[in-house]
């Protein structure tokens, strides 16, 4: 599951939930094929409103990002009349819904808007952030997640007001130094972060969580071709690049492992980033000649593959190689990025993605990425 709307949600169905558990527990709910060219095509247009208003856009995700607009002020009105022109132009041109959080600070402004979904407006003045903040659960902080929640819980903490009445040093102990110090002043409405461009999107990544465990190498293969292609996409959509790819494998018996591997150039291109996953896959024993002294870890419940150490791809370089062509897999990329977005997700892609049970694992392209 990608993503699931309130209806199904109200059911228990959410996002990366295997199909089949879905399907228990909602039977009614209708199964939409992603298109994945539209919601790239989508963003580009809402992020390119983002710009109209302030070149101080930071996207946080494919529909989401950070925008500072101190200085759209004099232009275009309070900040509240930004974000309620905003939504107005999303929804006229995109024929989309936009929920937006107005705040004195980045962590504020991410909880009023999530707590406006799905079409909603919050705005929280300075002098109302700790109302605000205080009454919501020790989960909504940025930071805490279940690991960090249940020790929170077993000191007895539930909310936010709870971690702000909370000693520091009591913190500390329980969570570490860094982190019980971040939580304690975001507690009390303290995140000094400002919106950058260059530098708020960390990772860019793509999962799926499989209906039954996967066995067969050449079903893995794919999957891995699947994500690299959606992965390096985004990156592109983005103009960045990457310089580490990471895997991640979630076994039949919920052990997670991950692997990563940093690159010399920074890449946007399909196969270079899956011909790394494929290395580190089958560096698990996975795939090649390390899988039967794995036999007994080859069932894989969810896969992934992430890209991290991101840099601007107009600033990035590659030293090229000896007899190696400018462009290579990259002026594939970019033919079939217009295909697609020109006659949709599925109008070009490796012929390996096609529906062949029985046909071979792609192979990754001759030489290192």
């Amino acid at each position: 599951m990608l993503s699931a709307t309130y209806e199904a949600r109200a059911y228990g169905v959410r996002s990366a939930m295997p199909m089949a558990r879905a399907r228990r527990l909602c039977p009614t709910a209708a199964v939409v094929a992603p298109d994945h060219a539209a919601y790239r095509a989508a963003s580009v247009a809402i992020m390119k409103i983002f710009r109209d208003v302030t070149p101080l856009v930071a996207p946080l995700s494919v529909d989401e990002a950070f925008l500072d607009v101190a200085g759209a002020r004099a232009l275009f009105g309070s900040a509240p009349r930004i974000a309620a022109d905003i939504r107005r132009r999303v929804a006229a041109e995109q024929d989309l819904t936009c929920s937006v959080g107005v705040a004195p600070s980045m962590f504020v402004a991410k909880i009023a808007s999530t707590r406006c979904k799905p079409d909603g407006l919050a705005v929280i003045a300075p002098d109302a952030v700790l109302a605000f903040l205080h009454p919501l659960p020790t989960g909504a902080l940025w930071g805490v997640g279940p690991r960090a929640e249940a020790a929170l819980t077993r000191l007895g903490l539930h909310t936010i007001g709870d971690i702000a009445d909370t000693p520091v040093d009591t913190l500390r102990r329980a969570l570490g130094d860094a982190v019980g110090t971040h939580l304690h002043r975001l507690s009390w409405g303290i995140d000094e972060r400002r919106v950058d461009p260059a530098t708020t999107e960390v990772t860019v990544g793509a999962e799926r969580t499989f209906a039954t465990d996967i066995t067969e190498p050449a079903a893995l293969a794919r999957e891995l071709l699947r994500l690299s292609g959606r992965v390096a996409g985004q990156l592109r959509l983005r103009h960045r690049r990457a310089r580490t790819i990471s895997v991640k494998v979630r076994y039949g018996d919920f052990r997670t492992v991950t692997r990563a591997r940093t690159l010399r150039d920074g890449t946007d291109v399909s196969q270079a980033i899956y011909a790394t996953a494929t290395d580190l896959v089958t560096d698990l024993g996975l795939l090649g000649a390390g899988r039967a002294a794995a036999a007994e870890v080859m069932a894989v419940r969810l896969l992934g593959v992430r890209a991290g150490n991101l840099v601007d791809a107009g600033g990035a370089s590659k030293q090229l190689r000896l007899g190696e062509r400018p462009d290579g897999w990259a002026e594939l990329d970019r033919v079939a990025d217009r295909a697609r977005e020109r006659f949709g997700a599925d109008a070009v892609g490796p012929a390996a993605l096609l529906d062949h049970p029985e046909g071979p694992p792609p192979a990754p392209p001759p030489g290192p990425p």
